[in-house]
């Protein structure tokens, strides 16, 4: 890790403290948000396949680009999910929106008053704490 990528862990530490989390609850942010970025990319696919979720069993498979073939593989984002929804479930004020782009953060967390009442939490997310 490098002094920036240090220094940037550090702040979003301290951004997530005063909001309340605890810096355990701050490091399973981080985690839950890599993994959420990483399976959003591999939804959005690679050379080789991608991450398919059949709709009506819900099981996860891997696409291979080459062969078309499905195999079955883990669902790393149910996981995720759900580790998120136990953690928000302890700071009750606190809104968390997972953006779905993998080209930037996975997850934001929303405090109150960072979206306007009535609005949509996708056109303000960026006011939040991003956890990267």
């Amino acid at each position: 890790m490098t002094r920036k990528e240090a220094e940037r862990q550090l702040y979003q530490i301290n951004a997530l403290a005063k909001c309340g989390i605890p810096l355990g609850d701050a490091e399973a942010l981080r985690r839950i948000s890599m993994t959420l970025r990483r399976w959003h990319e591999l939804e959005c696919g690679q050379e080789h396949g991608c991450v398919e979720r059949d709709e009506e069993t819900g099981k996860t498979y891997w696409l291979n680009a080459m062969s078309g073939k499905r195999y079955s593989t883990p669902d790393r984002e149910t996981g995720a999910r759900k580790r998120l929804a136990a953690i928000m479930a302890r700071h009750p004020t606190l809104r968390a929106y997972i953006q779905g782009d993998p080209r930037g953060a996975a997850l934001y967390i929303l405090r109150p008053g960072d979206v306007p009442e009535g609005a949509d939490d996708g056109a303000y997310y960026s006011r939040g704490v991003c956890v990267y």
